[in-house]
């Protein structure tokens, strides 16, 4: 039978971008974080039995080791030599330790084939120390996989397969056994970080805390950080403090909304408000061009002149002719979507296209692969 792997690549031929950013209030944790209070990235080298036949081969020695070792732990003496079985992978576990977590708090974790696996499907991770930079291990990782993907037949080939089978998810999937100390305050002093470093916008920041907090407590080092004196009356509860910085309104063109992505199994959630600049792509076959116009017209009453501007997306695929969208100007990331959906456009071409108008700057939201 013919293989029918639906899995497709795609690549990015042409972007071009003219920025247009529009302000917008917004409070100033959604564009800035406390220095010190930031996740740290936990890895570790697992097992993941259970699978149907699909897991590594006897290529794979590193495996067969694994599994000699571990059963040595349980007084099943074996030799790698006298392991025949495919329903074992050996995979590399990874996760992100959010701040300000204690010990019993769990934590989503991503398993990877490292062997020859064909799939992970109905797999089970078996216990998996997390480790940081420094060695030590401040998360243990057991359950049952989450695979965004599906593959069937074939010995080494799946004669079906949909998207990626060899990277999987474990929700809430490691128990954190290790805190890692979060310190914010320095010399009676919190510092904030820009996510986006700009000199202007650290001097809005600034202004904006000094009107909030009184003048000369907040003082912009650079375009990127800015440091706040604790005042007298905060003192006694730096908790309050920060919560109130966090929450202090600041304009911005930085973008606070958020499209999380899922590449492995084509999946893209974002909000309807989510904007996009001026942009022409080239994708595959696919042609989108975002542009934005400006027309003087005379005022019929008044009798001067005035500015009206106006967006539009033309899209068009290869033997079909261009659709053309007229909307008003800042276009939604929602008529993309559907302008790639008219011509046919899949999933995935959406992703690569938003990974390069991100990259490109015309995106006004943070873009989150998973």
């Amino acid at each position: 039978m013919k293989n029918k792997n639906i899995f497709g690549f795609v690549f990015l031929i042409t972007i071009l971008t003219i920025a247009s950013a529009q302000g917008a209030q917004v409070r100033l944790k959604s564009i800035a974080k406390v220095k010190g209070i930031r996740e740290n990235q936990l890895i570790g080298y697992g097992l993941v039995s259970g699978l149907q036949r699909s897991g590594d081969t006897q290529r794979v020695l590193s495996t067969l080791q694994s599994i000699t070792n571990m059963l040595m732990q349980f007084g099943v003496k074996i030799t790698p030599d006298q392991i025949r079985t495919q329903n074992v992978a050996a995979v590399m576990v990874t996760a992100k330790l959010p701040p300000l977590l204690k010990s019993g708090d769990k934590i989503d974790v991503t398993v990877s084939s490292i062997g020859d696996a064909r799939s992970l499907q109905g797999g089970l991770l078996l216990m998996t120390p997390l480790q940081g930079p420094d060695g030590q291990v401040y998360a243990v990782a057991q359950g049952a996989l989450a695979v965004g993907g599906y593959s069937e037949g074939g010995d080494e080939i799946p004669l079906i397969q949909i998207n990626n089978t060899t990277t999987a998810r474990v929700p809430n999937g490691a128990l954190v056994e290790r805190e890692v100390p979060s310190t914010y305050v320095d010399n009676d002093t919190i510092s904030i970080l820009l996510e986006h470093p700009d000199f202007g916008q650290a001097s809005i920041v600034m202004q904006a805390l000094n009107q909030q907090f009184g003048e000369q407590v907040a003082k912009a080092v650079d375009g990127g950080q800015i440091d706040l004196k604790i005042p007298n009356n905060y003192r006694d509860n730096v908790v309050d403090f920060v919560a109130a910085v966090e929450d202090t309104r600041v304009m911005t063109d930085s973008p606070s909304n958020r499209v999380v992505v899922n590449e492995r199994t084509g999946t893209v959630v974002l909000g309807q408000d989510v904007r996009i600049d001026a942009v022409a792509i080239a994708h595959g076959n696919l042609r989108l061009v975002v542009k934005s116009t400006t027309q003087i017209t005379k005022d019929a009453v008044f009798g001067h002149d005035q500015l009206t501007h106006s967006t539009t997306i033309e899209t068009s695929d290869e033997g079909k002719k261009g659709n053309l969208v007229l909307l008003p100007e800042g276009a939604s990331l929602m008529d993309l979507v559907d302008a790639v959906n008219a011509v046919g456009g899949t999933p995935r071409d959406l992703i690569s296209i938003l990974q390069a108008v991100k990259e490109e700057g015309a995106l006004h939201a943070e873009l989150e692969i998973i």
